[in-house]
Order: C-alpha cells, then sequence, then structure tokens
C-alpha cells in the first residue's frame, strides 16, 4: 500500500504536510499538535460545544446575508449539529498550552468542520478550494474575536450544566437537614473552645444560606458572559463582516443557549477585557473558600469515632484505611477541599492571564477557556457528589450533642447579666479546676435561687436564633 493511500496532502502559506486521509483536521492543526506536545491535556468538551455554537450561527447569519453560498452555510450547520450530537470529537486534538489567543484550537475547529462538509457535498477531504476552513467556515471571524466569545458561551454552558445545579441540589438538601435537626442543641465552638449553645440545625441553616448567596454572587457575575464582542474580527472594528452580522450570530447565540445574548455596545473593549472572565472565576474562589470551611466543619463534627467530636454521622462510603480494619474516612468533605484548592489556584493563574494582553489583543485566553471552564465544572460535579453521597445521609447523635453542651464551660456567659462578668469568670474557673458543674457552684454559693438558675441555664432557650 503505498503513502498515498494513507495521506493527503495539504499546504498552508509555510508549505506542505502529509496529512492522514482518515482525519478531519488539516495541516494547521498539524503544526499545533508538533509545537505544542506540552500536557496531553485536549479542550474541554465544553469549551468545543461553545466554538461549535460560534460557527454554526456564524454559518447561518452569512449564508442569510449571502456572505457564502448557501448550499455551504448548510453544508457547515449540518456538521456542526453532528458533532455537537457526538461524532468526530476525537478530532480535536490541539494542547491547551498553544499559540496565544487561541488560534490553533480555532483553526482545529475550522478544518474540522471544513472536511466535514466537504464529505456532506460529495467532495474529498482537503479540497478547500470548495470550502475552505479560512474563507467559509471562518468568514467575517477572527480568533480575537471568536475565542473571548466562545470562552463567554463555555462559561455560561458550564455554569447551567454543572455548577447551578449541584449548587440548587445542595441547598435542598440542606434546608431539609436543618430543620431536620433543629430541635438539637450542641455546644457552639469559636477559636477550637466551647462557646455558647446553639442548633445543630441552625449550623446547617447557616450553611444553606452560605451557598444560597454564592448562588445569586454566581449569577450576577455571570451576566457580563452574555454581552459579546463577536463581529469585531481582528481588532474590534468588524473589518470584513457584513453590517448585520454581529447583530444576527448574537439573536442565534441567544436562541441556541437561552441565554439573553447581547452584542456589545463597543467591540474591541469586549474583545479586549477579560473582565469577566475574572469576575466569575472570583466568584468561584469566593464560593470555594467556603466550601473548604464548610468540608472542614463536616469532618470536625465527624470526627471519632471514640476520640473526636461525633456529633454528626457522615455517610461511610467507602473502607479508610489499607491497615486499619473497620476505619472509615470523611472522604466526600475531603475530596471537596481538593477541589476547592484546585479553583482558587486556577483563580489566580487567571488573574495573572487576564492582566497580561496587550495593545488590541490578550494572548492569554487559551489558559483563561481551560482554567475557568474547568473550574466550573469540576466545582459543580464536586457539589453534587457532596450533596449525593454526603450531605443526603447525614444523621445527628441527639445525646452526644447534649452531652457538649451541657458541659460546656461558655453557659456561664448567660449568668453575665445576672451575676456579673467577673463572678461567672471565677465561677468557670472553679468548675474546670474542682470538676463541679457551673450549675452545682452557683447554687452552693446561693448565687441565684435555683428556679431563677433553671430558667437562666434553658438550653432551649438560649441556643434559640432570632427570628
Amino acid at each position: 500500500m503505498t503513502h498515498a493511500t494513507h495521506c493527503r496532502i495539504e499546504k498552508d502559506s509555510m508549505g506542505e504536510k502529509a496529512i492522514p486521509s482518515a482525519a478531519y483536521y488539516g495541516i494547521q492543526t498539524l503544526r499545533a499538535v508538533e509545537n505544542f506536545p506540552i500536557s496531553g491535556l485536549k479542550p474541554l468538551p465544553t469549551y468545543v460545544d461553545a466554538c461549535l455554537l460560534i460557527k454554526k450561527a456564524a454559518a447561518i447569519a452569512n449564508g442569510e446575508l449571502n456572505c457564502i453560498p448557501i448550499d455551504l452555510s448548510q453544508a457547515i450547520v449540518t456538521a456542526t449539529d453532528e458533532i455537537l450530537k457526538g461524532q468526530l470529537r476525537d478530532q480535536f486534538i490541539v494542547d491547551i498550552y498553544q499559540a496565544g489567543a487561541g488560534t490553533s484550537h480555532h483553526m482545529n475547529i475550522n478544518e474540522v468542520l471544513a472536511n466535514r462538509a466537504l464529505e456532506l457535498l460529495g467532495e474529498e477531504k482537503g479540497n478547500y478550494d470548495r470550502v475552505s476552513p479560512n474563507d467559509h467556515v471562518n468568514y467575517g471571524q477572527s480568533t480575537n474575536d471568536v475565542i473571548p466569545t466562545a470562552i463567554r458561551l463555555g462559561g455560561l454552558l458550564a455554569l447551567e450544566h454543572t455548577l447551578y445545579p449541584g449548587l440548587v441540589g445542595a441547598i435542598a438538601t440542606l434546608q431539609t437537614k436543618a430543620t431536620e435537626f433543629q430541635t438539637i442543641v450542641r455546644s457552639g465552638r469559636t477559636h477550637m473552645q466551647d462557646a455558647v449553645p446553639i442548633r445543630l440545625g441552625e449550623s446547617f441553616r447557616a450553611w444553606e444560606v452560605i451557598l444560597t448567596d454564592h448562588l445569586r454572587r454566581l449569577r450576577t457575575a455571570a451576566q457580563d458572559l452574555c454581552v459579546l464582542g463577536l463581529g469585531g474580527s481582528a481588532t474590534g472594528t468588524g473589518l470584513n463582516t457584513h453590517p448585520s452580522y454581529r447583530y444576527r450570530v448574537a439573536e442565534l447565540l441567544a436562541g441556541f443557549t437561552g441565554q439573553p445574548i447581547t452584542s456589545a455596545s463597543h467591540l474591541m473593549a469586549a474583545m479586549q477585557s477579560m473582565a469577566p472572565f475574572v469576575a466569575v472565576s472570583g466568584a468561584l474562589r469566593n464560593l470555594a473558600q467556603d466550601l473548604v470551611k464548610i468540608s472542614h466543619d463536616l469532618r470536625l463534627l465527624d470526627s471519632g469515632p471514640k476520640t473526636g467530636l461525633k456529633e454528626i454521622q457522615l455517610p461511610p462510603v467507602q473502607p479508610g484505611s489499607s491497615i486499619m480494619p473497620g476505619k472509615y474516612n470523611p472522604v466526600m468533605a475531603e475530596m471537596t477541599s481538593m477541589v476547592c484548592f484546585q479553583v482558587m489556584g486556577y483563580d489566580q493563574a487567571i488573574t495573572y492571564a487576564a492582566q497580561a494582553g496587550q495593545l488590541e489583543l490578550n494572548v492569554m485566553m487559551p489558559l483563561i477557556a481551560y482554567d475557568l471552564i474547568h473550574s466550573i465544572e469540576i466545582l459543580g460535579n464536586t457539589i453534587s457528589a457532596l450533596d449525593k453521597r454526603c450531605l443526603a445521609g447525614i444523621t445527628a447523635r441527639p445525646e452526644r450533642c447534649r452531652e457538649f453542651a451541657e458541659g460546656s464551660l461558655a453557659l456561664v456567659t448567660a449568668l453575665n447579666t445576672h451575676i456579673g462578668y467577673l463572678n461567672a469568670a471565677n465561677l468557670a474557673k472553679a468548675s474546670l479546676e474542682t470538676g463541679k458543674s457551673l450549675r452545682q457552684l452557683v447554687l452552693e454559693q446561693n448565687l441565684m435561687p435555683e428556679d431563677k438558675l433553671n430558667e437562666v441555664l434553658d438550653l432551649e432557650k438560649m441556643s434559640q436564633s432570632p427570628e
């Protein structure tokens, strides 16, 4: 079998290369693969979807506006629909660390669509005189406006498909647990020391409110992702685009995604500034740091079983030790913290990359694209897993909670307004030294009648949160 049987020859402005005959990518993709053997990480499927939606909208708009032949428009649209449904996904092969701005990945998309469109038109792959990756698939577009648009769309898709559902589910579970545990009194703790009693249910309700607030912050930050610089072409001037193109593609993308997408009032600004991505990343980082705190709280409250707090029981999901029989670890909470630390690291990288643009272009966009979308997706998947395999199965240990609450030295705080802070402090010191309870010491010292003391040290009343 000859070499020609296995390969086709493609040519670009730098020369010729042999491309595997079965490949839908072309010469510019191959050059990128050769240039960037960096991580082995390929573009995220959500990011590919975002790029495909842009190409579909562009093909429709350019066909309607008579910028490209209608048969080519239809073939490109069909090709995008096929790939969106799962075909040819293995053809997007450029490493995520690549040419600045994302030209390599962008041309990978253009070449795959061109070659599949050629097949649909009954032509051979590589016949770019008939369907060109640049002149047809990419008509009126530039990497410089397509990639920031793809990051926006990818972020919106990832939020809707992973993070928002994960948060909504976890919030509902925490609400259920808050109600279930509302009557259980436990000792509060500040500085890892005894504090006044609280309700276990209110601990879960606080987490519910925290996550609800983060959901609101994320939705607010994501609003800027709906404003697109698509149509700005190379530098924001709209060179080589139809005057109606920018508005039509925004309208089409709004329909494809169900998002309130609009064309930016100033295309150059929308293409240059990475501020919307920094804002969403910052909201993710903010959520991550609270999730770390919550996951650490879960581990502390479940610590033991004999030598820790063990006020709650997290559901065991796998054996915890290769040597200690019967051991179970809070693995879902541990995993949550690890993912959150990764998201925080990605946020730092995004911040650095966002300020590294010069003049009319930010050449760090491939890094921003991967880190932002990956952050959203791993955080969303993490919250869903934590919800289903941990939060939903948490049980309380009321007797253990009550024991700690009744034994807390911080109960003396309720006596402040009756016997004074200094007297109360001396009581706490005496209780710690003698082992006698606060109640016993108050009665021995005739500091308060017993009926009044019972009223003041009523744990249910003391732990009731204000309405």
